[in-house]
């Protein structure tokens, strides 16, 4: 996600400082170069070693004659993207002001007139982030084009975002956007049909890929909902609108009510190809039963009839047969339905971290082996070059 980027960290002198060290650990996982830059209060908090440690970079803790502000965030200098996290109120209102009395306002300030992109995540007491001075800094900062990576709020405090939407921000603003003014709609995960009030039916899918996809589009530039279960994969998504849906036809609603304004399906959910009527009470234990199952309605389909022209990319699931059995069943769901391309895999990836696919056209067939990540990355720039 951010092979190759460089990140100067900024560090301000909020008690969420002593989780800087993770968050670079995390920066350089995902593949980026990081180097740290500290306000005295920050140091009062975690020593400069610390962060040296975990960037395996000197940290700049002053402001000298060699100009590190300009070294790290000056035009074609050394860092791609500005990071300040956390972002005290005392310095979101400095940046929003132009004050340069810390070497992470120094910075700020040498960044956003070198066009250098900025991420802030703040962190504060709740009442300080109500306040109507700083909701119009930040305000201000956000229309220079600042991303700010929104807290959560817990405990009458503004606490730092997680790792993973701070890095994901980062991600955003480092990378190109051939998907920007784009709605992409994205189905993930499993769906479950209900047998009886305890029951179900469902399958193994984790919804790793399709959230994979869903971030991808993001960072992309894309705006994104992703319809899937929230109950079981989460309904609080940095990346994404959530549209919850369970079942097979609670996952067609769910997408066909964003039908008019989407500009792209990825249909990558495991949906349920057959329903059965509930039970309106728990079925009794210990008693041979039969499930009369009724097939589901096609989710691509149903969305094709409603929007002809919608670019939308279908995933293929199956469990038998080689290379070419797979190809030949993508290629027959492609063009019944009139798709840009198919995502096609064995069932034996279902669940796992990585995975093997083919991406399947008309007139081609690329292949795909690695991590559902890096599985999604290539999805949504597929999707862009068709779209473009």
């Amino acid at each position: 996600m951010l092979d190759g980027v460089n990140v100067a960290l900024g560090v301000s002198g909020s008690i969420a400082a002593v989780k800087t060290v993770e968050l670079a650990h995390e920066l350089r996982r995902r593949g980026a170069n990081v180097r740290g830059v500290m306000t005295d209060s920050a140091q009062g908090i975690i020593h400069p070693w610390a962060l040296e440690f975990a960037t395996d970079n000197p940290v700049v803790t002053e402001i000298t004659g060699n100009v590190e502000h300009v070294a790290l965030c000056g035009r074609d200098e050394w860092a791609d993207v500005l990071l300040v996290a956390p972002a005290t109120a005392n310095t979101v209102g400095k940046i929003a002001a132009a004050v340069d009395d810390t070497p992470v306002t120094t910075c700020a300030t040498t960044a956003l007139g070198a066009g250098l992109p900025v991420v802030v995540a703040p962190a504060m007491h709740e009442p300080m982030y109500d306040h109507p001075g700083v909701l119009e800094a930040i305000e201000t900062v956000e229309s220079w084009g600042v991303e700010f990576v929104d807290p959560r709020i817990e405990e009458e405090k503004a606490k730092i975002a997680t790792e993973d939407a701070i890095v994901t921000a980062v991600a955003r603003a480092a990378t190109p956007h051939p998907l920007a003014g784009e709605h992409v709609v994205v189905t993930s995960g499993a769906t479950t049909e209900s047998v009886d009030p305890v029951r179900t039916l469902s399958n193994r899918a984790s919804g790793r890929t399709g959230r994979a996809v869903a971030k991808a589009c993001f960072v992309r530039g894309a705006d994104v909902t992703l319809v899937h279960d929230a109950d079981r994969y989460g309904d609080e998504l940095h990346y994404a609108t959530v549209e919850d849906a369970e079942s097979a036809e609670e996952m067609i609603d769910g997408v066909l009510a964003h039908a008019e304004s989407t500009d792209a399906l990825i249909s990558a959910a495991a949906i349920s190809d057959y329903t059965v009527d509930a039970a309106p009470e728990k079925i009794k234990s210990g008693q041979d039963v039969t499930l009369e199952l009724s097939p589901t309605p096609k989710l691509i389909d149903t969305v094709r009839e409603e929007r002809p022209d919608l670019p939308i990319v279908g995933f293929k699931v199956e469990t038998e047969g080689g290379e070419d059995a797979l190809v030949d069943r993508a290629r027959d769901t492609l063009e019944r339905v009139g798709l840009s391309f198919v995502v096609g895999n064995h069932a034996d990836v279902m669940g796992e971290a990585e995975t093997e696919v083919l991406l399947v056209r008309s007139d081609s067939v690329d292949e795909y082996a690695g991590s559902k990540a890096g599985l999604g990355a290539r999805v949504a720039d597929e999707l862009a070059s068709e779209l473009a």
